[in-house]
């Protein structure tokens, strides 16, 4: 894919420096501070020069939201800005009037591990997601590693995909789509995957919208678009139920087949609108 390196985005909150804190005033708890001032009383020392030999040993980690620079990954934060700001763009402008006027950018949030969101504490291996709650995309970028080795789906287009997924998530909260859907999962819960799968769906459809107008603006190279379709079919749930169970269980679906995930990419990115993508229609 074509993209212009720029620095990061705006709307990009960095919080792969967050981690346990270690024995400090504001982190180590009270039993720990408890521990040192009964060391210092029986050793004769001052209790904050013990915290302060603590913390130059390196025992106190960084603090949560402290923004890293990481030269190993500099380059993937770079890409997912572009990408980032460049599906919002595009949805912004699509949506003016739709929308009521009332786009906002959603923001991305980068960690490792574990990180604490609106929807709860969420880990690295639950995989990229978007909540409403807060109207912040959360991606660990560990997973893209686990996308192209574990997954099969490698190519940075590929990693486009998630994320415009997951804008496209952002896209039904901002039309009111996912607040009707969870509604509708509320009043008969024995269609709360069936609506999970659809609303899944069209998020994929909205990630080929944008892919369709990365190729009319020139920015798709060749093997791109293949990129895109295997990312949304090693993440089916078929495939991925195969491959920690064994067996496919449709009725527990909540995201969809490899099929039915790159069949909806694949109208988005052919159609270019919206309109192509009412998987809802039928649920």
């Amino acid at each position: 894919m074509r993209w212009t390196p720029g620095g990061r985005s705006t709307n990009l909150e960095d919080q792969r420096g967050g981690g346990r804190r270690g024995p400090s005033l504001g982190g180590m708890g009270i039993g720990g501070i408890v521990l040192v001032v009964i060391v210092a009383l029986v050793t004769k020392q001052n209790p904050l020069a013990l915290l302060g030999a603590l913390e130059a040993n390196g025992t106190t980690a960084t603090a949560p939201g402290t923004a890293v620079s990481d030269p190993a990954e500099e380059q993937t934060v770079q890409f997912v800005s572009f990408v980032l700001d460049d599906a919002q763009q595009m949805w912004a402008t699509k949506l003016g009037a739709a929308s009521g006027g009332n786009w906002r950018d959603a923001r991305l949030v980068l960690f490792r591990d574990q990180v604490e969101s609106a929807c709860g504490l969420a880990q690295a291996a639950s995989g990229p997601f978007y909540c409403p709650g807060d109207e912040k995309v959360y991606i660990d970028l560990g997973f893209y590693q686990e996308l192209s080795s574990r997954f099969g789906a490698p190519g940075d287009f590929a990693e486009a995909y998630v994320l415009a997924h997951e804008i496209g998530h952002h896209v039904q909260k901002v039309l009111g789509i996912e607040s009707q859907v969870r509604e509708a999962q509320q009043r008969d819960p024995s269609r709360a995957n069936a609506l999970s799968v659809a609303m899944e769906l069209q998020a994929d459809c909205f990630a080929g919208v944008w892919g369709h107008q990365a190729a009319q603006e020139g920015r798709l190279e060749a093997g791109d678009v293949d990129e895109g379709l295997g990312a949304a079919a090693a993440v089916g749930d078929d495939r991925l139920q195969k491959m920690s169970r064994g067996t496919v269980q449709p009725e527990s679906w909540t995201h969809g087949s490899s099929a039915q995930r790159t069949s909806w990419f694949r109208r988005g990115f052919d159609g270019g609108e919206m309109s192509a993508c009412n998987t809802l229609s039928t649920r």
